[in-house]
């Protein structure tokens, strides 16, 4: 993917401050941070959403993402609470069409905000029916794997 930054950033043609690497996985600093400390965590694959992923690479992204969060913590970087972030396509704000995770330390006072309204609260019963609408299409695609 010769225009993708992180294949780019992968490649060594494009330069990043890296905090880890391995033959799956890289993790390094945005140059966009929310706050002091902010790292992605990216599959080297091209990988564009989570539907293209493999669980087993998955599990690896989620494995390295918790470690990275723990020596964010650890680093001396401002640090009272931690976000992850993933955004899955355009609609979920995802810019960069590499499937990547963001780890950022985060502190009262800070100036990272998500907005929704959260005074939303649907009836149980229209939950429900959404949890069942979800657990038969969980089955359906995964009751083979059990």
């Amino acid at each position: 993917m010769g225009d993708c930054v992180f294949c780019n950033i992968i490649a060594r043609k494009v330069p990043a401050s890296i905090v880890y690497e391995d033959e799956v996985s890289m993790a390094f600093m945005t140059i966009e941070p929310v706050n002091p400390g902010h790292v992605l965590i990216i599959p080297k694959k091209h990988v564009a959403v989570m539907a293209g992923i493999d669980e087993n690479t998955g599990m690896h992204l989620f494995k390295i993402t918790l470690r990275v969060q723990q020596a964010i913590r650890q680093s001396g970087v401002k640090c009272e609470g931690m976000n992850l972030f993933l955004a899955d396509g355009e609609a979920a704000f995802q810019e960069v069409m590499h499937l990547h995770m963001h780890v950022f330390p985060r502190f009262l006072g800070d100036s990272f905000k998500l907005e929704a309204d959260w005074s939303v609260k649907p009836p149980r019963k229209e939950l429900d029916a959404i949890a069942a609408s979800i657990h038969t299409a969980y089955e359906s695609l995964w009751s083979a794997a059990k």
